[in-house]
């Protein structure tokens, strides 16, 4: 699971180097050209593709628009995906700003709380009670949710999406989500993150005055 799941990573960081290339006017290019342009070799580039049943040609290389077509059908970007985000405070209101999801399939319909004093019924992105949460994904099929509530309520929270017919939920608590095997979960730890980018650069610091 998690060498299919890097694979699909990989995948996306393909497609969004494919655009760039797109922009810089490539109709080709070659395993070599994705595999710089995403820091991996262009062997691992070849293995991905093969995975998929992508085939190229050696000499040829692979036709940019073709390939990125591909890739959207793979990633299920060549239809539309309807995404609610539960939590309406800083993480999910950036989120709902956010202007860049719909180039990339992706459409935020709607927001849920529990304060009603960030209920917007008639807005663009309407911000709706938690407990319309379920009425509203099945009426709109929605199968992927955004958790981006306090790590106390993460795990309630959590359960009423998946009960609510909610099969991938991107989270942002940090904490760790109990789900059942059929219900995918991804976690986005900014704190994490961060300090862990903290450390490693404290330790070049470090590294770089001792040898200095």
């Amino acid at each position: 699971m998690a060498s299919n799941r890097n694979c699909v990573i990989r995948l996306s960081r393909y497609k969004n180097a494919l655009y760039r290339f797109e922009k810089l006017g490539f109709v080709k290019v070659f395993s070599d050209n994705l595999g710089e342009a995403v820091g991996v070799t262009a062997a691992q580039v070849r293995k991905d593709f093969s995975l998929f049943g992508i085939t190229g040609n050696k000499r040829g290389g692979y036709q940019v628009k073709a390939l990125i077509e591909k890739m959207n059908e793979i990633l299920g970007k060549n239809e539309l995906q309807n995404v609610v985000i539960v939590g309406s405070g800083n993480i999910g209101n950036a989120l709902i700003k956010y202007k860049g999801f719909e180039k990339e399939g992706i459409k935020i319909v709607a927001a849920f709380d529990i304060d009603p004093a960030k209920f917007r019924d008639n807005s663009e992105i309407p911000v709706l009670s938690l407990e319309r949460l379920k009425d509203f994904v099945k009426k709109s099929d929605v199968k992927i949710g955004v958790l981006a509530v306090p790590d106390i309520a993460a795990q309630q929270v959590a359960d009423m999406m998946i009960s609510s017919g909610i099969k991938g939920i991107l989270n942002f608590a940090p904490i760790n989500l109990r789900a059942p095997a059929d219900i995918i979960v991804n976690y986005v730890n900014l704190e994490l993150e961060i300090e862990n980018l903290i450390y490693f650069v404290n330790a070049m610091d470090k590294t770089g005055k001792k040898s200095r």
